[in-house]
């Protein structure tokens, strides 16, 4: 299992990630929510441990962020053990709330946990004759592969992984092009328009990948 490592303390990324590889997961590193939101789109991991007191981008928005397109499971370490902290964390989607210190084996069990419970939802989805299988990066249309760019890809695996729910367009422009694109809205047109020509029987009057004009998209079932 291939999961990022969020946190700013150097001894405990390299403790934590000592523990890890001996459980025998791939474990990639970030310093701080910047570096995490790019391991994030790049590097595909599995699950997530996010500290909250990072020194740039907060957690907090690191989550926000995840969870506008993503449902990678997430355990949050914080110093902060106050009930307001922990609630705030959850109700942005966070799997599971670790406060530190904590111990490196219930930390691992946790880890061990969230994962099994993400793993009880196969990432497959079917929309008509659309299948849309996110581990295989792989569409089909009728049983015919459909050649997506990266680009139109990342677009359509962020509207896919939160089926029937709003995503913004900023958030859109965030994690597919980068943290420093938020009003080339006109790209978005161009490649929903691009993904409509190739996955929706009329184009002019698409069934899945739906417009809310001013606020972002979405993807229909």
């Amino acid at each position: 299992m291939k999961v990022l490592l969020v946190d700013d303390d150097a001894t405990l990324r390299r403790t934590l990630g000592i523990g890890l590889r001996a459980e025998g997961h791939e474990v990639l590193i970030a310093a701080d929510g910047r570096s995490a939101l790019q391991a994030l789109r790049e590097d595909k991991p599995d699950i997530v441990v996010l500290d909250l007191g990072l020194p740039d981008v907060s957690g907090v928005e690191v989550l926000r962020r995840l969870r506008a397109w993503s449902t990678i499971p997430v355990v949050v370490l914080s110093a902060r053990a106050e009930s307001t902290e922990k609630v705030q964390a959850l109700d942005l989607g966070a799997d599971d709330y670790v406060t530190k210190p904590f111990g490196m084996e219930e930390l691992l069990a946790r880890v061990r946990a969230s994962a099994r419970r993400a793993g009880s939802d196969v990432p497959v989805l079917e929309a008509g004759d659309l299948v849309i299988d996110l581990p295989a990066r792989r569409v089909t249309k009728a049983g015919a592969v459909v050649r997506l760019t990266p680009t139109e890809w990342g677009l359509l695996e962020m509207l896919v992984r939160t089926p029937g729910r709003l995503v913004s367009q900023q958030d859109l422009l965030h994690e597919v092009w980068g943290p420093t694109y938020a009003r080339e809205t006109n790209y978005l047109r161009v490649y929903v328009g691009g993904l409509r020509k190739k996955l929706e029987d009329d184009p002019s009057q698409p069934r899945h990948l739906i417009t809310e004009p001013g606020m972002g998209y979405r993807f229909e079932p």
